[in-house]
């Protein structure tokens, strides 16, 4: 199988807003990979599953959001119909499996979402042999494969922007700082993965339990840690919303400073906003999607609908914009899994992104630092996968 790719214009309807999302790539593909063949002259059935229904908090407000963002990306299109059918999963794994084969049987071609892991994995299951692929929002690897792809952020593709930037910036020894929770360990596997494929050393990594105790009583080891093997870099997992700020306070006050010890987080240290204004985060690194292409997709979805986007909204619009790509080159092998992987990736509205054939992703992410409790880019987001930042 080999691919020859080619630019496709996108034309949007209003492009003097969304001009960073008006051109795509798509590549033709010869080989047929899983998936079924389209008709690309008619409207293609496209199935949304959303958490409407399931009674939690948010979940309403992001089943809405998820639709929106898919019909502004519907609404940018021209020569490609999509025709999507929204089924709500009550944010129940059974229910998804359930309405991703109602879905199939009404005529879907392709199925977005579900938001959930353990959804997306039974949506997956339940249609694997109509032979229909899922590009899920989740951001857990541990469910990508076979027909399900995952659509959300992931740690390895943020730890390793990261670590080869670290890498770049002449840092050489990095202790790894991580909760012992599941989202922790997954984290923690992600930036040792990142750091044994680059330039920097592994030296340490020091695991804590997510309460103030724990985080307390870390701090000695870390900064034993960091004394020992001569660490120039500090990983962390913690979130703003967890045990970063504790982090940043009691580290430097235990001697580890951010005057010789740089350092770098796996989660957006932007969000909440108020986050910016802790003296620790001050001069931390962290990875976040090309600011202004985001900010972009924020007016135009305010300006639409009148409200603020969920934060994940923004996948629905990617897979809504990955599909219509690969249907406009007019292959009735459009939504196969080997078309769905091509290397020249997409233009979403935080960058660019690809699927990979394993079902996890890669997006071009930009650096950012905090100075003066602003966020300041200090290494853009790639515009191409053959440019720097990959």
């Amino acid at each position: 199988m080999f691919t020859v790719c080619k630019p496709v214009r996108k034309l949007a309807r209003t492009a003097a807003v969304l001009a960073t999302a008006a051109f795509l790539t798509a590549c033709e593909t010869t080989g047929i990979g899983g998936g079924p063949s389209i008709n690309t002259s008619e409207p293609v059935p496209v199935a949304l599953l959303v958490p409407a229904g399931s009674g939690q908090s948010g979940d309403a407000a992001l089943a809405r959001s998820l639709e929106n963002a898919a019909r502004l990306a519907m609404a940018d299109l021209q020569n490609v119909k999509i025709d999507l059918r929204v089924y709500d999963t009550r944010g129940s794994s059974t229910t998804a499996a359930e309405v991703a084969q109602r879905a199939v049987a009404d005529g879907a071609k392709i199925i977005l979402g579900p938001v959930y892991a353990q959804a997306a994995n039974s949506a997956g299951l339940a249609v694997l042999n109509n032979n229909v692929n899922v590009l899920s929002f989740s951001n857990n690897t541990s469910i990508a494969g076979g027909n399900v792809f995952v659509l959300g952020p992931t740690f390895d593709n943020t730890a390793n922007r990261l670590v080869g930037f670290a890498g770049s910036q002449g840092k050489n020894n990095m202790v790894i700082v991580h909760s012992n929770d599941a989202a922790g360990q997954l984290g923690q596997s992600a930036i040792a993965n990142a750091l044994a494929n680059s330039r920097v050393n592994n030296v340490g990594s020091i695991g804590y339990d997510r309460s103030q105790q724990g985080v307390i009583n870390a701090v000695p080891s870390v900064k034993a840690a960091a004394d020992a093997s001569g660490a120039d870099s500090l990983f962390l997992t913690a979130t703003t919303a967890g045990a970063l700020p504790l982090f940043t306070q009691l580290l430097p006050e235990a001697g580890v400073s951010t005057a010789n010890t740089q350092y770098i987080g796996l989660t957006r240290w932007d969000i909440p906003p108020q986050t910016l204004d802790l003296p620790g985060v001050q001069g931390g690194w962290f990875a976040l999607p090309d600011p202004s292409k985001a900010q972009a997709y924020r007016q135009r979805y305010n300006n639409t609908y009148g409200e603020a986007p969920h934060p994940i909204s923004g996948l629905a619009y990617d897979g809504i914009a990955a599909i219509a790509a690969l249907v406009s080159q007019g292959k009735s092998n459009a939504l196969t899994a080997s078309a769905l992987t091509q290397n020249a990736g997409f233009q979403g509205v935080g960058g660019i992104f690809r699927l990979r054939p394993n079902g996890t992703n890669e997006r071009g992410l930009a650096v950012a630092t905090i100075q003066n409790k602003q966020v300041v880019v200090i290494d853009p987001a790639p515009q191409s996968f053959t440019g720097a930042g990959f």
